[in-house]
């Protein structure tokens, strides 16, 4: 059985004040649930926030890691260091990367192997824009998107790394997937991963990163091959993330 897991995304937002709140919160309300839960956390709130997720199930994670060990690389975090403050995952490929930074897929590539070498684990973002889906291309953009993956860092890599499907077009455009439609592309990636080795596709989690709240987590959850979610706005409410996350 594999085991689900929900991932916060809180993004550019809140004061150290108010992360150490929001994780208050969230650590206050997490209960006897087994599922697994994380939090990725703005670059500068990661020590604060470490050192209150300690000895509790609520793990920290990164929105994003560099492509490069070391270096002069100005305003990148290596995984080394995010290692320093004992960052369980790291997010890759985050369609807002993609589209607004200029992340391309080798980029990402190398960012999911940087991760690993320090022990992290890779959330995997993968997923179609609006004119991709309305062009019948989101199978043909997730293979290409897990291929650039695939090919540097061998189908094996996948033992220790997430992925999380974002259907770009669903999110924060007014349009909804349906559990039908998210639970489609999630088959297909597991799918994709079984044709190259069954046992990893078998145990791997894949997350749905299209704007899951309180009030359609258990529907998305219930799908076969939907294993948690990748929570945005939801996440910067304690009440709201717990809600999605006492749901699975």
């Amino acid at each position: 059985m594999r085991r689900s897991l929900v991932v916060g995304n809180w993004k550019m937002n809140g004061t150290l004040a108010s992360a150490e709140l929001l994780a208050k919160g969230i650590i206050a309300g997490l209960g006897d649930n087994s599922a697994d839960i994380a939090v990725c956390v703005p670059y500068v709130h990661l020590p604060r926030v470490s050192e209150l997720v300690k000895n509790t199930s609520l793990a920290l994670g990164a929105q994003n890691v560099a492509d490069k060990s070391s270096g002069a690389y100005t305003g990148e975090v290596s995984a080394a260091m995010l290692s320093e403050f004992d960052c369980k995952y790291a997010l890759v490929g985050h369609s807002e990367r993609r589209s607004y930074y200029g992340d391309t897929d080798e980029s990402v590539a190398a960012r999911f192997c940087q991760a690993q070498e320090q022990n992290i684990i890779p959330v995997l973002c993968v997923g179609e824009t609006l004119e991709q889906r309305e062009q019948d291309q989101t199978f043909a953009v997730i293979n290409t998107q897990l291929d650039a993956v695939i090919n540097l860092a061998g189908i094996a890599a996948f033992n220790a790394a997430v992925i999380a499907y974002e259907p770009v077009w669903a999110i924060g455009t007014g349009k909804t997937a349906t559990d039908e439609q998210a639970q489609e592309v999630h088959q297909y990636i597991r799918q994709y991963i079984a044709a190259k080795d069954q046992a990893i596709a078998d145990k791997i989690q894949i997350l749905y990163g299209g704007s899951a709240k309180p009030d359609n987590a258990k529907g998305l959850f219930a799908m076969p091959d939907i294993d948690g979610g990748l929570i945005g706005g939801a996440s910067l409410d304690a009440e709201s993330f717990l809600k999605i996350y006492h749901s699975i």
